[in-house]
């Protein structure tokens, strides 16, 4: 059962770039929730607006329209203390474990720093015993890694170290943005592994942000699709993708190779005629909201 409060919500947000005739929204009306213990996969092509969402969560952005909420409370009218309680709260994976890493730093520093920003209280020898157990969390060991610099660490591992440093912070909510699309498929099951049990052990609220239908499906629970700005359809993960009541949705998934789906299941027969209408008509706004099932919604596309 969800619980009815979300730690961080997005309530009826738009954002807008540009003005006049160059304006693009970039995210329509958008409301969704995440919850501790669960995670929310944001499913959409390249240019859907998935980042503009992350962005707006981590106040990268501010709403044009709409609000961000955090513990039930508008964060556009908070103050000095409760935006550094966020900042505290939520935290953020990047998709290049490389480049979100300093390579002129070693990994103590890293894990250090953090520490030292947001857990002030804690003495050297307190802070040495939380890197340790952080880098165990992750599933590394300290004597190994602890001294190194990023470049001396694998993919998997500098992605590790990326996931250790947010919860050096305790956060309540972590955004994971594409976080094993730059990795070896070998070794993104033991990043997702780590993900899913962050989430439990932790109760971490977890927005999974993809393109990969498959490892959305392997993380969470509940799924957004996600065209043009705009969620068109969304629910329970198998309520979705087993039944996708959408245009767009089914026309994504046309595009994923499914070992499980029979060759004769014509849900996803869709013409090659039709895919420029499907796209064009899903981009246009989709103010509807239409129940098809439990916790299951689509907008419907306009004719």
């Amino acid at each position: 059962m969800i619980d009815a409060a979300p730690i961080l919500a997005l309530d009826n947000v738009t954002k807008v770039f540009g003005h006049g005739d160059k304006q693009v929204v970039a995210a329509r009306s958008i409301s969704f929730g995440l919850h501790a213990g669960r995670t929310l996969a944001l499913v959409g092509e390249s240019g859907s607006g998935k980042t503009t969402a992350a962005r707006l969560i981590m106040r990268e952005y501010h709403p044009d329209e709409g609000r961000l909420l955090f513990r039930g409370q508008p964060m556009g009218k908070a103050d000095a203390k409760g935006l550094r309680a966020y900042r505290t709260s939520v935290q953020m994976v990047f998709q290049d474990p490389f480049s979100s890493l300093n390579p002129a730093r070693s990994i103590r520093h890293h894990l250090e720093r953090p520490l030292r920003l947001h857990q002030r209280d804690l003495d050297s020898a307190q802070r040495k015993a939380k890197i340790e157990e952080l880098l165990r969390l992750v599933r590394l060991d300290p004597e190994q890694v602890v001294a190194k610099f990023p470049h001396e660490l694998s993919g998997g591992q500098r992605q590790r170290i990326s996931i250790a440093r947010a919860l050096a912070v305790n956060p309540q909510v972590i955004v994971a943005d594409e976080p094993t699309s730059m990795l070896d498929v070998s070794v993104r099951l033991g990043i997702l592994n780590l993900l899913n049990e962050m989430k439990k052990e932790l109760g971490v609220a977890l927005l999974y942000i993809t393109h990969d239908i498959a490892t959305a499906r392997y993380v969470a629970e509940d799924i957004m699709v996600m065209y043009a700005g705009q969620i068109v359809e969304w629910g329970a993960m198998d309520s979705v993708l087993d039944d996708p009541q959408h245009p767009y949705t089914r026309l994504l998934l046309s595009a994923v190779p499914d070992p499980d789906r029979r060759f004769d299941d014509t849900r996803f027969d869709i013409e090659l005629s039709r895919i420029d209408h499907i796209r064009r008509q899903a981009a246009l706004p989709q103010p509807d909201v239409q129940q098809v099932g439990d916790n299951h919604f689509i907008r419907p596309m306009p004719d």
